[in-house]
């Protein structure tokens, strides 16, 4: 790794962090991550500093910080979300907290100007916000040089002494011209020259994998997506066949086929661990507890299956397909907000760590770049294309309820008393869900940004009884529950590929909902979302001939009461419901 970064990123806790860093690296800068707190002398050698963003307020106690040192270096600093409010907090300026927040796609009216950082980029554009606070007063010497129609103060600068802040993020995919940005905050404000290429990983990978194994061989347990494949196959090529491998775990969580390719894969074995998993997730309800009771059980799948094959010997290592986001979203970095919990982070696997008998080659990689490498090593197509899929596969897709709760009528429509995930201001939010009657996503956008305690809106696209009439009913995972999401999810799947809309979008996860009638307890609600790599994403329209053919189907299927479909942006609402 090259010991003098450029760009240096100063996590304030956002999830989108490393993306900045991953940002700088594809411009062909090399960028590292420190501590926020980092003391400005160990920073002096970096041409610039990005701030992160992150879910902290600037007034809460033990909030991060950064070292006021750094605005007087005469490096370059830019702030990006709560970056740019711990700079404006720090220099004298204002902040305060926001009357409503923004969450998702805003528009932003930069004005003309010469400022570096801002230059070929005046007039209205299409940007990604996740923010609550606000920047009320720029500090002295400030300008603002944007704003949108609920922030006033969205781009500020003081050109003289290189310092810059933004509270939208123009590192995620969805703000139009956020490559621009990066690349004049690097080039014409820090003046970097590339020093870094992120093509063609596969040779360096391929030697880590080596210096990491040493003589030891890698046992790895296979998922089938793309992350686990493309890591399998690395080591293959790193080791060789003879020191690789693999073992897919039929949890009975999967779906429709899921488990068919192992058994074509070289190396790979199936271990039938269904009814370990469906008893210990028996009763539970709490989607946080599902996640660490699949990852402890995936930990006692492998410590069985090691301890039978003759594999606890120090002649073998653990080998994982974890990517960024998989770390990222697990608190990965020093100050990041747990998003989720993965099951590849749970305490058995973190012991395998500290033990050092593990190998990620893909820790570093994001999905899309994970797909880039896929075609350099001669994947095929069908395989790097196929849409992600959670580890934990479909417990956290079929959503569970301790009580009996009615739906609640609003004012904006109706309350679904069910938790869902979200993530507004980089942390982890669970609130119910808003059903509006209209598929409607600016609507449900501007709905979001307002209403605090919703972080996802739906509409109902079918039922079998009004809307007022279902109820959320008390449930937990059960072997039925499954095979009816199993069901729906196929149904969806089928009817997609035949319309060629899984071509249109990055990922469609199908949710059952314990909402519906004594005869039909459930929901299902459809979620297509169009993504880079899965760090932000967007609520996809599906052509309204297809979402009636969908849904007819779905709803013939046996104890589903209603077809609904997610209106949710990323953020503020996760991709997946739990």
């Amino acid at each position: 790794m090259n010991p003098h970064p450029q760009i240096v990123v100063l996590d304030a806790g956002g999830q989108y962090c490393h993306l900045e860093a991953r940002k700088v690296r594809d411009l062909g800068v090399y960028a590292e991550v420190r501590p926020s707190e980092t003391p400005a002398a160990e920073l002096a050698g970096a041409r610039g500093l990005i701030i992160s963003g992150g879910p902290s307020s600037v007034y809460e106690p033990g909030s991060p910080t950064v070292d006021p040192a750094i605005f007087a270096s005469g490096q370059a600093v830019l702030g990006i979300c709560y970056g740019q409010q711990i700079m404006a907090h720090l220099l004298g300026g204002e902040v305060r907290p926001g009357e409503k927040g923004e969450y998702g796609l805003a528009t932003l009216e930069l004005d003309e100007t010469t400022d570096p950082l801002f230059a070929g980029l005046g007039g209205r554009q299409q940007i990604w916000m996740s923010h609550r606070d606000l920047v009320g007063a720029v500090p002295p010497g400030f300008s603002v040089a944007g704003r949108t129609d609920t922030c006033a103060v969205a781009a500020i600068a003081a050109p003289a002494r290189k310092l810059y802040g933004l509270q939208f993020h123009p590192e995620v995919a969805h703000t139009a011209r956020g490559r621009e940005y990066l690349a004049n905050f690097v080039f014409r404000v820090c003046g970097c020259v590339p020093d870094w290429d992120p093509r063609h990983r596969a040779p360096a990978i391929e030697q880590e994998i080596r210096q990491a194994a040493g003589d030891r061989s890698v046992f790895f347990f296979v998922s089938g997506g793309v992350d686990s494949t493309v890591a399998f196959h690395l080591c293959t090529l790193a080791l060789g066949p003879g020191r690789v491998r693999g073992v897919y775990v039929d949890t009975g969580l999967m779906r429709d086929g899921d488990t068919d390719f192992a058994h074509h894969m070289a190396g790979v074995t199936v271990e039938d661990a269904r009814e370990q998993f469906l008893d210990a997730l028996g009763g539970v309800t709490d989607p946080e507890q599902k996640r660490h009771i699949i990852g402890e059980e995936f930990v006692r799948v492998q410590e069985r299956v090691i301890e039978s094959r003759r594999l606890m010997d120090e002649q073998w290592i653990l080998g994982q397909g974890t990517i960024y986001p998989d770390t990222i979203e697990s608190g990965g970095t020093a100050k990041a907000a747990v998003i989720k919990t993965h099951h590849n982070r749970v305490e058995g696997i973190r012991k395998l760590i500290a033990c050092g008998r593990i190998v990620e080659p893909l820790r570093l990689l994001y999905k899309d770049e994970v797909r880039a490498l896929g075609r350099e090593l001669g994947l095929p197509a069908e395989l790097l294309e196929r849409h992600p899929f959670p580890g934990p596969g479909l417990a956290i897709r079929c959503l569970c309820s301790e009580f009996d709760a009615p739906v609640r009528p609003s004012r904006e429509g109706h309350i679904i008393p069910v938790q869902s995930v979200g993530v507004q201001g980089d942390s982890r939010s669970y609130a119910p869900v808003l059903a509006i009657d209209a598929l409607d996503h600016d609507r449900a956008t501007a709905l979001v940004n307002r209403l605090s305690g919703v972080n996802r809106v739906i509409t109902l696209v079918a039922a079998r009884a009004p809307l007022e009439e279902l109820q959320v009913r008390a449930c937990s995972l059960t072997p039925e529950r499954l095979a009816r999401l199993r069901r729906a999810d196929a149904t969806v799947r089928r009817l997609s590929q035949e319309g060629d809309f899984d071509r249109q979008v990055w990922q469609f996860p199908v949710i059952l909902i314990p909402l519906g009638t004594a005869d039909a307890p459930d929901s299902v609600v459809l979620r297509p979302v169009d993504s880079v790599d899965g760090m932000t994403a967007r609520s996809v329209p599906m052509e309204p001939e297809l979402l009636r053919k969908i849904s007819a189907e779905v709803l013939r299927l046996d104890g589903i009461a209603g077809v609904f479909y997610d209106l949710t942006h990323k953020p503020p609402g996760t991709i997946e419901w739990e």
